[in-house]
Formats: structure tokens, sequence, C-alpha cells
């Protein structure tokens, strides 16, 4: 019985953070401040004690689930209306750094030490710090750059040339099955998709892992492999 009971609440912890998760957002984790990141280890760890309360009442850490998930949602909605109480809640920007000048007392606000900040510049791509322009610590906790003009990668514009736009490539097939939704999205049918694919000498759509169509008329197809590497 209590093996029972332990999925019983292993299912409906996970039905319960399935819900908040969705309710508090679908932001990645580099995008949480440090607050959102606690509150989200919190209520993992509470519905982790929710699904082993054999003894005790399920709905207490249920109940502590749901008020921490609403405090999230109330700060998120007090940073959206109130632009003056976002440093309270989310933090501010820092300087780390600018033209030349490293800002110590930043540093000691941020908690960061030079050897952090030399491998996060290293991890960017920058070994040597005449190359950046300013750096700043972003509520996340990451470290943006901005190098000098001199030093940042080339675009075309600098060399006054102008590349057509890309479009978003859609899958058309994966692993074997058609996808309806986003061949009616592009305008075409299983008709056409059946022709791009005759073209290409494929006949039969169960040895498609891929096929994607990328909005300039070609059907890009990858044929499934069963070898192991």
């Amino acid at each position: 019985m209590e093996i029972i009971k332990i999925i019983g609440l292993s299912l409906g912890s996970l039905i319960v953070l399935f819900v908040l998760t969705k309710i508090m957002g679908q932001r990645e984790m580099s995008q949480l401040s440090v607050f959102d990141y606690i509150i989200a280890i919190t209520i993992g760890s509470i519905a982790a004690e929710m699904a082993t309360s054999l003894e005790s009442d399920f709905t207490q850490p249920l109940v502590a689930m749901i008020v921490y998930a609403l405090v999230n949602l109330i700060i998120s909605f007090l940073n959206i209306k109130f632009v003056k109480l976002r440093p309270l809640f989310s933090g501010r920007t820092l300087i780390l750094y600018d033209n030349g000048t490293l800002f110590k007392e930043n540093f000691k606000k941020a908690k960061i030490d030079l050897n952090e900040f030399f491998v996060q510049c290293r991890t960017n791509g920058f070994f040597n710090l005449s190359d950046i322009k300013t750096a700043l610590l972003e509520e996340n906790g990451k470290i943006s750059f901005l190098p000098y003009a001199d030093k940042r990668p080339a675009n075309p514009s600098d060399f006054n040339i102008k590349p057509t736009e890309n479009n978003i490539v859609t899958n058309l097939i994966l692993d074997g099955r058609v996808m309806e939704d986003n061949l009616k999205e592009i305008g075409y049918d299983k008709i056409w998709l059946n022709e791009m694919l005759q073209k290409q000498g494929v006949v039969k759509m169960d040895n498609i892992f891929l096929a994607s169509y990328d909005g300039d008329g070609n059907l890009l197809v990858y044929l499934t492999n069963n070898e192991k590497k």
C-alpha cells in the first residue's frame, strides 16, 4: 500500500509542478534572477517532500508550493507594473569595466573577483582586456561584453553587402510522419510533398528521419540511418 501511495503522491506532485511552472512562465534558466532560481529550487524540494509524505498530511507541502508560486507571480506582476520596484526585486545592471577602468566597488557588490571576471572574458572570446570597451553584469548574473569597434566581428554592412534574408525552416516530416499542420501553414499539400520527394529519389516516407522546407522552394531530406557509430 505504501508503494501505491508513493506512486500516487509522486504523480500528484509532478502534476502540481507542471501546472505551477506553466503559470510562472517559460523563461530559460539563464533568464532567471537569483531569487527566481531559489524559488524554483525550493518548490522542487517541497514537491519531493510531498511525494514521500507517507505519515504527514500531503496538503501541507502542497499549500507551501502554491504559496511560493503565488509570491513569485506577485513579484513578477510588481516588476512589470512598477518600474521603480525592479531594482529592489530583480537587482540592477552593474558596470564592471569601462574604457580601461575596473570598478572595484561594483565587483564587491556583485561578489565577483577578478579571476571569475577573467574566466568570463575568456569564455566569451576575449583574451585581452584591451579588446573590451565595456563589461556589464546583468540582472541574471551573466556578464555582457561590448568590444571596441575594430575588435568586433565584421558584419556584411561593413562591406556594403546586402545578403538575402533567411526564412524560418519548417519541419514537414519527423521520423516518417508528415506534419500536416506545418504543411498547410506554408501553403502546400501532400501531393506537392510527394512530388518534391520523388524529384530527390525518395519513394518511402518511412525511410525519412527529417524533411524540412527552407522557405526558398527547397526541401531538405535526411534519411534514416540505423548504423551505430
